[in-house]
């Protein structure tokens, strides 16, 4: 029996675990480029023999690349390219390092699957040219191009604008050869016909009604002759571009409120770097009540409700037909507002059953309006009905006079009840005097020296 928990036992399961560890290393082992390392969330490759002539890719039946986070590859001299499906598979990829190494051109779009890059190295490989159509679509911090060969040319005055414009104080030491041969720094390289281009939109505020259409205007300059085109986000309503040259329009057709807020560009883009220009679209539209609910009890009772329009809905409340006069008892609160949404509550402080009944909310602006009632019940009548748990206290007139509520039964009724109170708390006086009494005379009896006495108060006691 002690064999058997021994082999079938937490020492079994620890050995079980240890060959599944030892198997996942095999394997990894096996998928992993000669010349390389590889764990579960690493990759690095700095055997420079016999080296690697391609950028490292596991096998089928590794672990899942997404999973690999940092790639380190350094002295491999016979790695010269990246191309654009090398990278692809590597989605959560953050850490890119190439160092003292041969690669000359990676592939425009090498890094188009990988937006969690974060830092790139290529320092001391052998680039003389380098795009920033790699690097446009990454949140990068860091780039480290020191020590490569790179040729003078309009083709790198980007990263001479990348320092130039960068928020950290540390530069690059970063040098570019020119026809003679000689080492220029980037810093001081200057590129004819080589700058920054520009954009400008025409309408930069703009303001529709819901349901209608609107054209945008945009226009380009800069040498090289920038690309232009609008980066329209989210946009939910139907849009259609052209563009002729430094020239483009933007059709925006049946505006939806929902795109209320939302922004447009229009871009320029080229060799050096980019410019755009934006606009926020307002959209206008009558208010709609998306929520209503029943109340619900925290530090102080609510009616829930969520409202959109734009502008801004003036709201109304009615209770049993007639308009709610707010107070600081029962009032209209705002708590979160989302651009054209506003999430809010009627709070009431402790109502009673003469608040319950039917609760109207009316939303309205210069658009149109909305409307949605809901029915509130807080507590029972008294002696009627059981106390949904809240104190009784008067919140106040809380509805136009015009349609006041008689109250005169419910005076009646309550002037009656503390009648009855009074009559008990006597009863129940007149007794306890009694009972003190008899106590009182027992007591004496018992203690009397003269039977006459005590036969007197036996019959005293008696006769009660």
């Amino acid at each position: 029996m002690s064999s058997w928990t021994k082999w079938h036992g937490p020492a079994m399961v620890r050995l079980w675990g240890f060959c599944w560890l030892v198997v996942g290393f095999w394997r990894a082992a096996l998928a992993c480029p000669t010349s390389c390392k590889c764990s579960a969330s690493r990759i690095w490759c700095s055997d420079p023999t016999p080296g690697i002539v391609a950028f490292p890719r596991l096998e089928p039946n590794s672990a899942d690349p997404e999973n690999i986070t940092e790639i380190y590859i350094a002295n491999q001299k016979r790695l010269e390219i990246i191309n654009e499906d090398d990278v692809e598979a590597y989605t959560g990829l953050k850490n890119l390092t190439i160092v003292d190494s041969g690669l000359k051109f990676v592939a425009h779009k090498a890094f188009l699957k990988n937006s969690n890059l974060q830092h790139i190295n290529f320092t001391r490989n052998k680039l003389t040219s380098l795009s920033r159509k790699h690097f446009r679509h990454l949140d990068l911090s860091e780039l480290i191009l020191v020590g490569n060969p790179f040729t003078c040319s309009c083709d790198i005055m980007w990263i001479k604008t990348l320092q130039e414009t960068k928020s950290s104080p540390e530069t690059q030491d970063l040098y570019c050869l020119n026809e003679s041969s000689k080492n220029i720094p980037l810093a001081n390289l200057q590129i004819p016909n080589c700058g920054l281009p520009s954009a400008n939109l025409a309408a930069p505020n703009l303001t529709v009604e819901e349901g209608k259409s609107i054209t945008l205007s945009c226009s380009v300059a800069g040498d090289p002759v920038p690309n232009l085109y609008w980066d329209v986000g989210n946009l939910v309503s139907k849009h259609m571009s052209e563009t002729s040259h430094t020239q483009g329009s933007l059709r925006i057709t049946n505006i939806s409120s929902d795109d209320s807020g939302k922004q447009i560009s229009c871009v320029a883009e080229n060799l050096v770097g980019e410019d755009q220009d934006s606009v926020n679209l307002t959209v206008h539209f009558a208010p709609t009540i998306t929520f209503l609910e029943s109340p619900t009890s925290d530090h102080h009772w609510c009616i829930p409700f969520t409202v959109k329009g734009n502008p801004k809905p003036a709201l109304q409340w009615f209770y049993n037909g007639a308009i709610l006069n707010e107070s600081k008892y029962i009032c209209t609160k705002i708590h979160v507002t989302n651009h054209t949404e506003y999430h809010g509550c009627l709070q009431l402080d402790n109502p009673t059953h003469m608040n319950n009944g039917d609760y109207k909310l009316v939303a309205k602006n210069e658009y149109g309006k909305d409307e949605k009632q809901i029915s509130a019940h807080f507590m029972g009548w008294p002696g009627i009905d059981d106390d949904y748990g809240t104190a009784a206290n008067d919140i106040g007139d809380t509805t136009n006079r015009s349609n006041e509520i008689a109250s005169t039964d419910v005076a009646d009724k309550a002037g009656r009840e503390h009648l009855s109170v009074y009559a008990v708390v006597v009863i129940a006086s007149v007794v306890g005097f009694c009972l003190l009494v008899m106590l009182f005379l027992l007591k004496l009896a018992r203690h009397s020296k003269f039977g006459m006495k005590g036969t007197y108060y036996g019959i005293l006691l008696s006769s009660f």
